[in-house]
């Protein structure tokens, strides 16, 4: 089984990934980004790196998903394949921090791999204010984070909204950050796992 944790930057999906994991005996797959080679170019100089960027992580996701469906276990994946796509590449484009060329080429491309895989199980969605957002990321303190502008923020968050409110791929679940601190609190974090231990059941049952 497949399950993935989606959300914006600073929503808390690796934590939560590591928390569900360690909880359910899970196998995780994480974000690339200590090993990211264009991330910091990225945050530096976006108009100049944001195509590199993005082909870099549907290569990385689209390994990722293969390495999920060869697994015998239960996997929860931090960030899909998905986001790129419909969030962060469009973003960028629509930013004019990548070209029309560019970004026709990488959707493109992304058509294609997705023609070879399957959605993920349960989609958890980490639904957060901007504020929320903020306040996780300076809390991490990613030095290539602090030139995050908030205006970059308010424009994923509003793709992200619209990409759930159509999402059909499979089971959804949407858990709202600003009023859940499961990080801080087991009580919140047993809010969650039960209304994921509700989907499951769905799940177990269909299979």
């Amino acid at each position: 089984m497949h399950i993935a944790v989606a959300g914006n930057i600073g929503a808390g999906k690796t934590t939560l990934t590591t928390l569900l994991a360690k909880h359910y005996g899970w196998d995780t797959h994480f974000e690339d980004v200590d090993e990211n080679p264009y991330l910091l170019d990225f945050y530096d100089e976006m108009q100049r790196w944001s195509f590199n960027l993005q082909i870099y992580y549907l290569n990385s996701r689209f390994t990722q998903i293969q390495d999920i469906r060869q697994n015998t276990k239960n996997v929860i994946q931090d960030r899909t394949i998905y986001e790129d796509a419909f969030i962060f590449a469009p973003n960028l484009h629509s930013m004019g921090l990548m070209t029309s060329r560019d970004f026709e080429n990488y959707f493109s491309l992304f058509n294609l791999l997705e023609s070879f895989i399957s959605a993920p199980d349960l989609l958890i969605y980490l639904r957060a204010s901007v504020p929320k957002l903020v306040q996780n990321i300076q809390k991490r303190g990613r030095e290539y984070e602090e030139s995050i502008r908030l205006d970059y923020l308010k424009r994923l968050n509003e793709r992200y909204e619209a990409w759930i409110s159509t999402y059909d791929r499979g089971k959804l679940l949407i858990i709202d950050i600003d009023n859940n601190s499961f990080n801080e609190n087991q009580e919140d974090l047993g809010k969650i796992i039960n209304s994921i231990d509700a989907e499951l059941h769905g799940l177990f049952i269909e299979k």
